[in-house]
C-alpha cells in the first residue's frame, strides 16, 4: 500500500469539502415589525379609553388587536425565535398574549360566551388586568439591562394596567382616561423605538436609547 500523501486538490480530498452545504443564512430585526403593530394596537386602545367612541362601544380596538397587533407580534416571535434572540421572543410573545388574550375577553364579555353572572363581570376584568399589571412588572424588572427606552416601555405599561385597576374596581372616568394618556406615552415610545430600527435597517445609525438602568 503507497504511504505517498493525496495532493490536496486529487478528488478523494476535493470531494469532501464540495459536499459540505453552507448554513442557511437568517438575518434581520423582528423589531422592525413587532414595534409599529405592537403601537396599532396600542392607539386603538388609547383612542377607546379617552373616549374618543362611548364606553358603550367597548369592541371598537379589537379589531386591530387581534387582527393586527395580536397576529403581528406571533410572527416576530417566531422570527425572534428564529434568530435566537430569547429576550426579545419572551417580550414579543408575551406581548401578544396580552393582546390577543385582550380581544377575547371583550369579544366573550359582550357575546355572552363565557357565562360569567353580571355581578362578577367587573371583577373579572380586574382579575384580567391584575394578572397582566404582575406579568409586565416582572417583564419589567427583566429589561433592566436593556437600553431603558425598553424599559420605559413596558413600565408604562404596568402603570396603564394599574390606572385601570384602579378605575374597573372603583368606577372612575378620570382614572380610564388617564390609562388612556399613558397608552399613548408608550405608543409614542415606541414609535421612537421602531424609528430607530427602520434607521439601522436602512443603513443608518439607531436613534439614542438610553443606557441600561443595570449592568
Amino acid at each position: 500500500m503507497s504511504t505517498v500523501a493525496e495532493p490536496l486538490n486529487s478528488p478523494a480530498v476535493a470531494a469532501p469539502v464540495a459536499a459540505a452545504e453552507p448554513a442557511p443564512y437568517i438575518a434581520g430585526d423582528p423589531a422592525i415589525l413587532g414595534l409599529p403593530i405592537f403601537v396599532a394596537g396600542s392607539l386603538a386602545l388609547a383612542f377607546a379609553l379617552v373616549g374618543y367612541v362611548s364606553p358603550a362601544a367597548v369592541g371598537t380596538p379589537v379589531a386591530i388587536i387581534m387582527a393586527a397587533t395580536g397576529i403581528g407580534l406571533l410572527l416576530s416571535t417566531v422570527w425572534a425565535i428564529a434568530l435566537g434572540q430569547t429576550l426579545v421572543a419572551s417580550i414579543f410573545g408575551l406581548f401578544a398574549g396580552f393582546w390577543l388574550s385582550y380581544g377575547m375577553l371583550v369579544l366573550g364579555l359582550v357575546h355572552g360566551w363565557y357565562g360569567i353572572p353580571l355581578k362578577d363581570v367587573v371583577h373579572t376584568i380586574a382579575e384580567f388586568q391584575i394578572t397582566w399589571a404582575i406579568v409586565m412588572a416582572a417583564l419589567t424588572i427583566a429589561t433592566l439591562r436593556l437600553p431603558v427606552a425598553f424599559t420605559a416601555v413596558i413600565a408604562l405599561v404596568v402603570l396603564a394596567l394599574v390606572l385601570l385597576i384602579i378605575g374597573t374596581l372603583h368606577p372612575s372616568e378620570t382614572m380610564t382616561k388617564a390609562a388612556g394618556y399613558v397608552c399613548f406615552a408608550f405608543a409614542g415610545l415606541g414609535i421612537y423605538l421602531f424609528l430607530s430600527a427602520a434607521s439601522v435597517a436602512t443603513g443608518g445609525r439607531g436613534y439614542p436609547l438610553g443606557k441600561p438602568l443595570i449592568r
